[in-house]
């Protein structure tokens, strides 16, 4: 591991080309030269998703200025969520076959920093805070490609980045293959459900709501701190089983305030606005450890004990059915879609007494027992990375 002499701290904006991308306008849209471009919603933690892609007009010599490269690291420059800001991952397609909008930072290597290392430094930054201390705060926090560009950039040698690069892949390898595994298994479960739901007669959901939808509390940015009442954010879970223990950002919150946005065992919260994919995603509170409130990007349903069971639930909402129902019935802005209490309560749900909704849980449990394993391994294993890319990146200006 290189000692902290053989860093040398330089500006971001001159160890490589930082640019914004172009900014969208009614114009472009209409314009002759129409290309893909990539935005925000494409941009995750280590990887572009190229699922949902727009285009704009792009005249020859703005396609050479805005078009990408292989080995172009891209950041979210602007986000609601402070948090997020500066997610990053390396762009690896062909070059020239998309370019990116302003609500994106290219970041371009220089001949000195490998784009592996480059995007290991950001990611460390955006965990540690780095990014949103330097952001602008406003009801949407932005990165600003200036003050990116000023941040001291530890630059090591070339041998010594490659390494680091090197020992971050082959323990990426292993997460990726407990990914694949969780997202087989998730296949599985579903189909069995399928086949278990496939001739039952549908009903509404609101049939077994008891309270709700409820939107959750709006609180600015100057709000959140590290201490205060645990809230849970658009962030804190991908949809299914999720922990609501640990890892929550924190917000002041009045006791009036906790009552009425807290979450209780059993309860089903809605994310609705989000990303068109992950708009709809839902997920049953287990397990709390102190008084937890939501966010007003998420719906709150309390479900009738007679009616429903909070896991059967879940497990519904995640089907392709009701994700289907969602994304129809979504409202799209740009980057974001919608949903309203009215579309929640529409959503088609299976007409099943709670004792049935048991049976076929119980003939998951197989798979939903592997899963939670697997949960475990891959958490494990993320802290493992987590501790090990702070090792290897250590040092300090």
């Amino acid at each position: 591991m290189s000692a902290d002499a053989e860093i040398r701290w330089i500006p971001v904006r001159e160890v490589g080309d930082v640019r914004m991308g172009k900014q969208l306008s009614p114009a472009s849209r209409e314009a002759v030269g129409q290309h893909p471009y990539l935005r925000v919603a494409n941009v995750y933690e280590g990887q572009i998703d190229l699922s949902d892609v727009k285009t704009m007009g792009f005249s020859a010599a703005e396609r050479e200025v805005y078009g990408l490269r292989p080995g172009d690291v891209l950041l979210n420059e602007g986000q609601e969520n402070l948090r997020m800001v500066g997610r990053s991952a390396i762009y690896k397609g062909a070059p020239g076959a998309y370019c990116f909008q302003n609500t994106l930072i290219r970041f371009r290597p220089g001949g000195e920093v490998i784009s592996g290392y480059a995007q290991a430094v950001f990611v460390r930054w955006r965990a540690q805070g780095v990014f949103a201390s330097i952001a602008e705060k406003t009801s949407i926090s932005h990165l600003g490609g200036n003050r990116f560009g000023a941040l001291l950039f530890p630059l090591r040698p070339l041998n010594e980045q490659q390494r680091i690069v090197d020992m971050i892949d082959a323990v990426s390898t292993q997460e990726c293959a407990i990914e694949r595994s969780l997202a087989k298994l998730e296949q599985l479960k579903m189909g069995i459900a399928a086949s278990q739901l496939a001739s039952i007669e549908l009903g509404r959901f609101e049939d077994v709501i008891e309270r709700g939808p409820q939107n959750g509390i709006y609180k600015s940015a100057s709000a959140y701190g590290v201490e205060g009442t645990p809230i849970v954010r658009i962030d804190s879970f991908r949809g299914g089983p999720s922990d609501f223990t640990r890892n929550l950002l924190r917000v002041s919150a009045t006791e009036t305030e906790v009552s009425r946005y807290g979450l209780t065992v059993g309860d089903i919260v809605i994310n609705r606005v989000n990303t068109p994919e992950l708009v709809g995603k839902s997920t049953a509170v287990r397990e709390l450890a102190e008084p937890t409130v939501f966010e007003s990007n998420m719906m709150r349903c309390k479900i009738r004990a007679d009616r429903a069971v909070p896991a059967f639930v879940e497990m519904w909402l995640g089907d392709v059915q009701s994700k289907k129902h969602f994304r129809v019935r979504a409202k799209s802005a740009i980057s974001q879609a919608s949903i309203n209490g009215e579309d929640v309560r529409n959503c088609p749900f299976p007409r099943l007494a709670v004792r049935e909704q048991l049976a076929i849980l119980e003939r998951l449990a197989a798979v939903t027992a592997q899963q939670r394993l697997d949960e475990v391994e891959l958490a494990k294993l993320r802290d493992f990375k987590g501790g090990m890319v702070s090792d290897l990146l250590g040092g300090s200006a």
